[in-house]
């Protein structure tokens, strides 16, 4: 598909397949032609004389005449659609016999088959939204909860382009002070804003696109799930753990050693946040190669998570402990670290008298002897007990997940970046705009620091569109939306 191809009139089916009604949607310079073809109103005049936001009844029919379906048609006209084109939305009953019973009769009077993401594709093409909005519609789509939600929303309604479209206008205004200075160097009497001024405005820019990219890390938890890394020793209980706080058989547990060799990965929504559970392979020296490629993705997976759940099995904790620290602490520098001692429903009766419950809270001096027994811990490790075989102690994990997850109630008025190619962007946005400041303070001819300023003006512009104009750039935006958006 040629991402610029807007000239043909393309049609989909826009609902998912199972509901009681089906809706395909037509969008082209001849939508309403291409309807009334094989449409017939039940009353009344074609829909090519009558007015746009209106709906038809009538019934979709073969050239033969035979009724296909009862159907309610809404009509659009250009540019007031969401394509910015003519429009026309076939409002049938959801039975995929007559969904593609509509579909081949209208690819039989000239539609052609629209592609993933090709309506908003258009409507970006056609002024109706910036780039930024259009990506937010599939961000809306795929939405699993209120934080989400409200992310896509406020991006699509442009909150996140408004926040743009400032920055570049104090970008603007500080590229054209300095190439006026350029154009009027040989006036030394002429001076349009002196270096401290421009320095200010400079650290106006940098502060806002610093608050940006710090807020991906957030909104890439919300969109994603916080990733949490499951660690430890082979047959700690970590696939056990794994399909206990699912509530699911998702992990395969065995009393075999090695039984997990790759990354299992799950969601789950505790609070109102999204949580996404990495089981791995257990760490142990071996001399199989495929478990020891799974050993080095169970490091790359700590390395990647915000939040690391290390298990261990409570009957020989301090053996374990030490055996895998040296390993594991160091790349826990900066992350959230759980220390899960597992099995306690297995300890002698002596040591499992503060034997935990859903409800009862580990006193203070078992978290004490706890922490004593595994020393060299960082200073805000946690420790908890439970059995994860039993179901034991998870309310006091999960609880420990939402302390540490840590995520800001949102409003629909927040900007937070969530898409990683903002995110990339703005990263070089950055790294440009602190080259201009750097340049302002070691006093560089203004050629050079407005370079530097129109490759700021740059990386932003490619967030919205401005910039974009390849094929292949907008082909790899829109392909992963889905049929009929």
């Amino acid at each position: 598909m040629n991402i610029l191809q807007t000239e043909d009139t393309i049609c989909a089916i826009a609902t998912a397949q199972g509901g009681a009604i089906g809706t395909i949607r037509v969008s082209g310079p001849e939508a309403i032609t291409l309807t009334d073809r094989i449409f017939k109103p039940v009353s009344g005049k074609p829909l090519a004389e009558r007015a746009p936001y209106t709906l038809t009844f009538g019934h979709i029919l073969t050239p033969e005449g035979e009724i296909i379906d009862e159907v309610l048609v809404s009509l659009f006209r250009a540019p007031h659609s969401y394509t910015g084109q003519d429009s026309t939305e076939i409002s049938c009953h959801g039975s995929s016999y007559i969904l593609q019973q509509v579909m081949q009769l209208l690819i039989r009077q000239g539609c052609r088959a629209a592609g993933p993401g090709e309506y908003t594709q258009r409507a970006f093409l056609n002024g109706k939204m910036d780039l930024s909005q259009a990506e937010a519609v599939a961000d809306l789509i795929a939405s699993t909860s209120a934080a989400t939600h409200r992310m896509a929303m406020n991006q699509m309604r442009g909150g996140f382009s408004r926040e743009l479209a400032v920055l570049r206008d104090k970008l603007l205004h500080l590229t054209s002070l300095m190439e006026l200075e350029l154009d009027f160097s040989d006036h030394e009497e002429l001076e349009f804003a002196d270096r401290s001024e421009l320095e200010a405005m400079a650290r106006q820019i940098e502060q806002v696109i610093h608050h940006l990219v710090d807020t991906f890390s957030v909104g890439n938890a919300l969109k994603n799930g916080v990733p949490v890394a499951i660690v430890g020793e082979t047959n700690a209980g970590k696939s056990t753990l794994l399909n206990a706080l699912l509530n699911e058989e998702r992990a395969i547990v065995s009393d075999i050693h090695g039984t997990t060799r790759d990354v299992i990965e799950d969601t789950m929504n505790l609070g109102g946040i999204t949580f996404r559970f990495i089981d791995t392979a257990g760490i142990r020296e071996t001399t199989d190669t495929i478990e020891s490629l799974g050993i080095e993705r169970s490091f790359q997976k700590l390395d990647q998570a915000d939040i690391v759940l290390w298990i261990i099995d409570a009957t020989c904790a301090e053996e374990q402990y030490h055996q895998l620290a040296d390993k594991i602490l160091p790349r826990c520098e900066g992350k959230h670290l759980v220390i899960v001692l597992n099995k306690v429903d297995l300890l002698s009766p002596a040591d499992s008298s503060n034997k935990i419950t859903e409800t009862a809270e580990p006193t203070d001096a078992r978290i004490a002897q706890l922490k004593a027994a595994l020393p060299d811990l960082p200073e805000d490790a946690c420790v908890l007990s439970l059995s994860a075989k039993q179901k034991e102690g998870l309310a006091m994990l999960q609880k420990q997940l939402v302390d540490f997850a840590a995520l800001p109630d949102l409003s629909q008025n927040d900007v937070v970046v969530s898409n990683i190619r903002h995110y990339e962007a703005l990263s070089r946005a950055l790294e440009a705009i602190h080259r201009v400041q750097d340049g302002l303070a070691m006093q560089l001819s203004g050629d050079l620091v407005s370079q530097d300023l129109r490759e700021c003006l740059y990386h932003l512009g490619e967030i919205v569109g401005g910039t974009i104009e390849t094929d292949e750039v907008l082909g790899n935006i829109f392909k992963h939306f889905c049929v009929g958006k």
